[in-house]
């Protein structure tokens, strides 16, 4: 009997939860409708597409968790620039290249560059998003961090549905609100998506086109400049000890006096470098890899406030006109693992018995918990991080296995 009441209690405990949860929800919604109308949205745009949305609050962990901020350099460049998206990225170049030529002569950003952005924001169109843009915005307005930022975006999107550039059914994204095959936030796509083919439409989404155009324009604004390139590698001098980050700007001439070269040997005042131009100091792990960047770092990091996400952006970028890896190693001794690999740790966990969803390179909770059963029997630290001290030692134990081979 004291069991049975214990239960109710939980499940009384748990309506009055829902109960509260709801009525917070429905509070909110009605303090955003002033705003909204404030805002340019009308009633029955907000009747229509708002007024009975319900809230995903499992989107507040991928804000608490975003890969930018939470995985180290080695991991996150790993899976962003590997050869699967290198390769890729150079059939873009082709399948696309009248559509970077205009883009390029009407913006002045390089295909390359444009090209670059494509592939890590959605894999050169292949992965979008499949959230409703308006129910991930509506909530991230309501719970979590940053309320007043997606609340812009929130009616920015409503206006969007309202002038009819995107029916509410198709208009899917991110779980941060980003749509199209570039990944614009809804104030962005107000602001600087063009039409760049003529048809009459600004269409991000299935028109690459105007995705690619629209990209060249942001980075224009952003302020990226034709003649200069995002920056280079560099061998930082023994000792140094001066100023560090992408703020702090210096004359090239400055870098040179303090005794910086380029990692390739060659001259770091250049017919495209020349002695005033300002350059900045980025490392983004002590000891890995440095580099000197131009303005036009800080407009890619404009895309995405993150150095890491910057630095895959003009890594790829140079890969795809032809350049080789950076020459300074990761400081680590388990580095991280691409996208191919990544799914040949999947399919070794399913080897081994272990249920982790589809093999699809994603590492989701599933996967992440099996690694961690993986790791305590192997005596590894226990983290939840596939890298390739994993991946070796799980193909030792199913050394012998054919099917282990990764999917292509």
């Amino acid at each position: 009997m004291r069991i049975r009441l214990a239960a109710l209690a939980v499940s009384w405990l748990a309506i009055a939860q829902a109960s509260a949860n709801d009525t917070e929800w429905r509070q909110c919604l009605q303090r955003l409708q002033a705003q909204a109308t404030a805002a340019g949205v009308s009633t029955e745009t907000w009747q229509r597409h708002a007024a009975e949305l319900t809230p995903r609050p499992e989107l507040l962990e991928s804000l608490n968790n975003q890969p930018e901020f939470t995985m180290r350099s080695w991991d996150y460049l790993a899976v962003l620039v590997d050869d699967e998206r290198i390769a890729d990225g150079r059939n873009a170049l082709q399948s696309q290249t009248a559509a970077l030529q205009l883009a390029q002569e009407r913006y002045g950003v390089d295909p390359y560059t444009v090209t670059a952005v494509w592939g890590v924001e959605s894999n050169y169109g292949q992965r979008t998003g499949g959230r409703p843009i308006l129910q991930s915005l509506g909530t991230l307005s309501c719970m979590g961090r940053r309320q007043a930022f997606f609340q812009k975006e929130f009616f920015a999107a409503l206006r969007i549905v309202q002038a009819g550039d995107f029916d509410a059914a198709e208009f899917k994204g991110s779980w941060a609100g980003a749509f199209g095959q570039t990944q614009f936030m809804p104030t962005t796509f107000e602001a600087l998506a063009v039409d760049l083919d003529g048809d009459g439409k600004r269409n991000l989404i299935s028109n690459d086109a105007d995705a690619l155009g629209s990209t060249a324009h942001f980075l224009k604004d952003a302020g990226w400049r034709p003649a200069l390139p995002w920056g280079f590698e560099v061998r930082v001098p023994q000792n140094y000890d001066g100023p560090r980050g992408r703020r702090t700007y210096r004359a090239a001439s400055r870098w040179a006096d303090e005794g910086f070269k380029r990692i390739d040997a060659g001259a770091l005042v250049s017919d495209r470098i020349a002695r005033d131009t300002p350059l900045a100091l980025v490392q983004p792990e002590p000891d890995g890899p440095a580099f000197l960047v131009t303005r036009n770092f800080q407009a890619i990091y404009r895309y995405n406030a993150s150095e890491n996400y910057a630095l895959a952006i003009a890594h790829l970028a140079d890969r795809l006109r032809g350049q080789g890896p950076w020459s300074t190693p990761w400081p680590t001794d388990d580095a991280g693992l691409s996208r191919a690999e990544r799914r040949e740790v999947q399919l070794l966990l399913t080897l081994r018995g272990h249920d982790i969803g589809p093999v699809d390179g994603a590492l989701g909770q599933k996967s992440r918990a099996a690694i961690r059963a993986e790791q305590e029997r192997l005596g590894h630290a226990v983290n939840g991080r596939a890298g390739q001290k994993l991946l070796a030692a799980l193909r030792q134990t199913s050394s012998g296995n054919q099917a282990s081979r990764p999917p292509q």
